[in-house]
């Protein structure tokens, strides 16, 4: 008796943040047939470029800034807006107590230090990769830097193990391993990505509107190493 509903989703999001997944089930509630995929900011980037996805949330750093000229280079001619989801502290994790007295990116060129690190077009390879350019220290002569994890929570959980000595990854992460600590190095801003042609779209107003409910929020709010002091805000048109 009811009318059947397309099976093709309004609005597919990429990203690998779980604040993510609440805001999809927060779109359905509002009428809105959300779907997630869970590719990283780069594959996000290239597969918003290709129209197969309608959000890309990204966290990339250029060295200078975040996202904008990830933008331009992977979407060459596409008009994007970039509203904020949260900032987010990025740091290296290390085991409980420091025993080796890791305290910034110059350490990633000791040789006694190992490392484990992400698959290509992760956000955490692309900060290591441009931390190591500007200190001129090469791929080659960082012992692990071929060694790929899954995931933030997988590397969190081989360092504390004793695996390796340091890994980067998010501050929320490592509060969820023991026998971990965690050194911020670097606040990052974690952005969607929306071409411009969507933004007055009914989904995308939805989505700009349930990122502003406070109900959504208060949800969102326990999770601890997050700053939505921006959330829905337009912070950039490229």
């Amino acid at each position: 008796l009811t009318p059947e509903k397309s099976d093709t989703p309004e609005l597919i999001i990429s990203g690998q943040d779980v604040v993510l997944d609440i805001l999809a089930n927060y779109l359905q509630q509002e009428g809105v047939h959300a779907a997630r995929t869970y590719l990283s900011s780069f594959e996000g980037l290239l597969s918003l470029y290709q129209d197969n996805i309608h959000v890309a949330a990204c966290h990339l750093f250029d060295g200078f800034d975040y996202n904008s000229s990830f933008v331009r280079s992977l979407m060459p001619g596409v008009p994007a807006v970039l509203v904020n989801v949260s900032y987010r502290m990025q740091g290296f994790y290390v085991q409980k107590g420091n025993p080796k007295n890791i305290k910034g990116w110059s350490d990633l060129g000791r040789k006694d230090i190992s490392v484990l690190n992400r698959r290509v077009g992760s956000s955490s390879r692309i900060l290591m990769d441009m931390q190591l350019k500007r200190l001129g220290i090469p791929a080659s002569k960082v012992r692990g830097y071929d060694r790929i994890m899954k995931s933030h929570l997988t590397m969190a959980a081989a360092i504390a193990a004793g695996e390796a000595d340091l890994a980067i990854g998010t501050e929320r992460i490592s509060r969820q391993i023991e026998n971990l600590d965690f050194i911020p190095l670097l606040e990052e801003r974690f952005d969607f990505v929306i071409k411009k042609e969507m933004m007055d779209s009914e989904a995308v107003q939805k989505l700009m509107k349930v990122l502003q409910m406070p109900v959504f929020r208060k949800e969102i709010a326990h999770f601890s190493g997050n700053d939505y002091r921006d959330m829905g805000k337009i912070i950039a048109e490229v």
